[in-house]
């Protein structure tokens, strides 16, 4: 399921998919055992959203300088509409999707723990589908100003 090295943005896309299995498995560890894991794995579920926050960032400093010669659009930026080869596309939002029902889905299980920390994870998925749109993703060029 990893995209192969070649692949542009490759390192960006096997980040997320790394994060959504292990968030996946620490999820359903500390809900199966909140005692144990649920601290450390609130502890890691906030790395993951500040992670997601800082590629966020990333994402709009370069989308903002591609703006100057690219018409970069929000929804090929974030959602990579029209931007990204399907298979990333798949499996970039595919990730993101994965992230939003396990965070739901676990802190619904153990309501008022730390298993609500969960939430924040989808900004992970989020901030590395921007960043690779912001990276790699394909723009049309920008017309140019005729005033």
């Amino acid at each position: 399921m990893r995209v192969p090295a070649p692949a542009p943005g490759a390192a960006i896309v096997n980040a997320s998919l790394a994060g959504t299995a292990l968030f996946t498995v620490a999820a359903g560890v500390a809900a199966a055992v909140p005692s144990v894991a649920a601290g450390p794995v609130a502890v890691f579920d906030v790395v993951l959203a500040a992670v997601g926050v800082l590629a966020c960032m990333a994402a709009y400093g370069i989308g903002v300088r591609r703006s100057r010669t690219d018409a970069v659009t929000i929804a090929g930026l974030f959602f990579l509409s029209g931007t990204a080869p399907r298979a990333v596309r798949r499996r970039l939002l595919g990730a993101l999707g994965v992230q939003v029902v396990v965070a739901v889905a676990t802190s619904a299980v153990r309501i008022y723990t730390p298993l609500a920390f969960g939430i924040l994870v989808p900004l992970f998925g989020l901030g590395l589908t921007a960043l690779w749109g912001a990276r790699h993703g394909t723009f049309f060029a920008r017309e140019p100003d005729l005033r």
